[in-house]
């Protein structure tokens, strides 16, 4: 369980495939506090911990995982957002996130707007219904506000803070993001499928 609140920018240090995928992801976080087995949200996806020295950790990823997300996308160096499980008592500063990508999206189009970024994205057919104007959602990890929705596209506008601190500075059309719907619509539309 996560919040959707980036707290460390990592890079990809290597890329090995073993039966499933090895990443090891460099970080500023303190690993001595990280135990094996721990979840680490990476980029939006809930990974555990398999190895760990004093400033990587490595993670295994399955081929549904790669399937499903844009971690074939990834490669050597790149920022990837972080952020640790949630503990009880911890501040939820963003909206309840579970890590379990639903999709990728597609960075459409980037405004400038003072100093605040304006991005259009591309859903997958599948998830635009679960979409909803001023509702959550997580991309990238990144808990995030929903502007605007016009059937598959939806807007989402990019403060000069999470800019700084995520790797939402670097991105540009074209990009693929993970994109996890809000847990209520999830399981309100399974509901409605149900009666």
């Amino acid at each position: 369980m996560f919040t959707g609140i980036i707290t460390d920018v990592g890079a990809i240090r290597s890329l090995t495939q073993l039966g499933d995928l090895r990443i090891e992801i460099e970080t500023s976080y303190d690993l001595s506090s990280v135990a094996i087995g721990a979840s680490i949200s990476c980029n939006g996806v809930c990974l555990t911990v398999v190895e760990k020295t004093a400033n990587r950790f490595a993670v295994d990823v399955s081929a549904e995982s790669v399937a499903f997300t844009n971690i074939s996308d990834w490669h050597l160096d790149a920022p990837i957002n972080l952020e640790r499980a949630l503990k009880v008592g911890d501040e939820l500063g963003g909206h309840i996130v579970s890590g379990h990508v639903d999709g990728v999206a597609e960075i459409i189009a980037m405004l400038d707007e003072g100093g605040s970024t304006r991005v259009t994205l591309r859903a997958p057919e599948g998830l635009a219904k679960f979409i909803a104007p001023k509702g959550s959602l997580a991309l990238n990890g990144t808990s995030l506000t929903v502007n605007e929705v016009n059937g598959v596209e939806f807007g989402i506008n990019f403060i000069p803070h999470t800019k700084a601190v995520t790797t939402w500075g670097v991105s540009k059309v074209g990009d693929r993001v993970n994109l996890e719907i809000d847990t209520l619509a999830r399981y309100v539309a399974r509901l409605q499928d149900w009666t």
